[in-house]
């Protein structure tokens, strides 16, 4: 059981110092403990995951050329425009479009508001 002195007690410049140093000690101790624990649970998890057999891969045949496929024709229909310009609503049909990896005559844009 430890005693706890309630006076205001002052302490000087190298012990307050020697104990910041110990507290730090412990820190960095018990992160590299934990760094340790990690890396050995993580090997086990990888372990046991290369552990199941793989499928042997069934013998490939020559690639087939690459199929081209055709570009959708036309255009998807109009689009209403609330408070946005022409030149906004153009960018963000392409900025959609190429984050979908889809061309832009397959997309179809009913309306477009801007949120304020």
């Amino acid at each position: 059981m430890f005693l706890i002195n309630t006076a205001m007690e002052h302490i000087d410049l190298g012990t307050a110092g020697l104990v910041a140093l110990l507290g730090y000690l412990v820190v960095f101790i018990g992160l590299i403990f934990l760094m340790i624990v990690v890396s050995i649970v993580g090997r086990i998890m990888v372990g046991t995951k290369k552990a199941a057999p793989a499928p042997a891969p069934a013998p490939a045949a020559a690639p087939a050329p690459a199929k081209q496929l055709p570009e959708a024709p036309g255009t998807a229909g109009a689009c209403k425009l609330y408070n946005v310009s022409d030149r906004e609503a153009a960018m963000l049909m392409a900025i959609v479009a190429n984050k979908m990896g889809k061309p832009l005559n397959t997309l179809r844009f009913k309306s477009m508001k801007e949120v304020q």
